[in-house]
């Protein structure tokens, strides 16, 4: 697998950042358009790099000046239907499915603390979800809040933040994760303090048994276990950038339920829920980030080395089969 490569050139880095690409092993399709760019000016020069190598190239771009006076724009085909580019892939070690390209793993992690309105939004329509959830003993409703809610973004920026050590970052999603919780239990709280007003809720739909949902407050043993290989696997779905993998995380672990049973038990006051959401919560937000973090900063140390290794004893295991 190939990413492309689009770098908007200052034309006295023009010759070094060329020389760099066509130097490099890994990359192929090196084109240069002299003096189209208009804004800033400059010259267009694109590229097609292994994604294994992107991240090391893109450091060694970013070392020539072109961060803070050019532009780089990575993107990644579908397809790259040619030989070459089967034949640089088999050069390089690892597979492209396994590669980590920090840059983009930092930016991703950057967007994710950014307190978006957007964001605010679809956590507390997910926690006024699981509040649903508590009150009708749904565990289908449970399951959508968790899929609505948008907290793991944040999780993933402070573990992030954390093995980079990047302060800022830490800090700006630890803000945003806190004070989006506080404002989502704060506004479903409200709105289940004006059903009571209402006659519209009665302290009987929270209190009575729940066989479905009565586990949103009740953190045990398995509620680390599972907020642990959550948030390994939501890392891990970051830092390689699958997606689609990171839904399993959303419905794994219980932290917009708890948030909305906490709101539920707050109108009514009901302090044995209150603290057992509560903790249920801090359970599942603490155990992820320690997670992530463990296997952000294995990646960060052990993650080549493993994948050079692993390529040397399938290339053993091949030889000994043509033997």
């Amino acid at each position: 697998m190939l990413v492309h490569l689009r770098l908007t050139v200052p034309p006295d880095l023009s010759d070094r950042v060329v020389a760099l690409l066509c130097e490099h092993e890994a990359v192929t399709n090196v084109c240069v358009h002299e003096g189209v760019v208009r804004d800033p000016e400059g010259d267009l020069v694109e590229a097609d790099v292994v994604r294994e190598e992107a991240g090391p190239l893109l450091h060694d771009l970013e070392e020539t000046g072109l961060k803070q006076r050019g532009g780089i724009v990575l993107t990644e085909p579908e397809h790259t239907p040619f030989d070459r580019a089967e034949e640089l892939v088999q050069r390089v070690p690892g597979h492209p499915d396994d590669s980590i390209i920090w840059e983009s793993v930092v930016e991703t992690a950057e967007a994710g603390a950014v307190p978006t309105i957007s964001h605010h939004v679809f956590l507390t329509l997910a926690v006024a979800l699981a509040a649903v959830a508590v009150i009708t003993d749904s565990a289908i409703l449970v399951v959508g809040s968790m899929v609505v809610g948008p907290d793991f973004a944040v999780v993933a920026a402070v573990s992030c933040g954390l093995v980079l050590r990047r302060g800022g970052l830490v800090l700006r999603s630890l803000q945003l994760l806190v004070g989006s919780f506080v404002l989502a239990v704060l506004v479903v709280t409200l709105l289940c303090l004006l059903g009571r007003a209402t006659g519209f809720l009665d302290v009987g739909e929270l209190v009575h048994p729940r066989p479905d949902t009565g586990f949103i407050w009740h953190p045990d043993r398995w509620t680390v276990v599972v907020a642990l290989i959550a948030g390994a696997v939501g890392a891990l779905a970051l830092a390689i950038e699958k997606t689609a993998t990171m839904v399993g995380v959303f419905i794994s672990v219980t932290t917009v339920p708890a948030a909305g049973n906490l709101a539920v038990a707050l109108a009514f006051w009901e302090t044995g829920e209150i603290t057992g959401s509560l903790a249920q919560l801090g359970t599942n937000l603490a155990g992820m980030v320690v997670a992530g973090v463990l296997l952000l900063g294995f990646a960060r140390v052990a993650w080549t080395p493993l994948q050079r290794a692993t390529d040397r004893v399938f290339d053993r295991l091949a030889y000994a089969r043509e033997d």
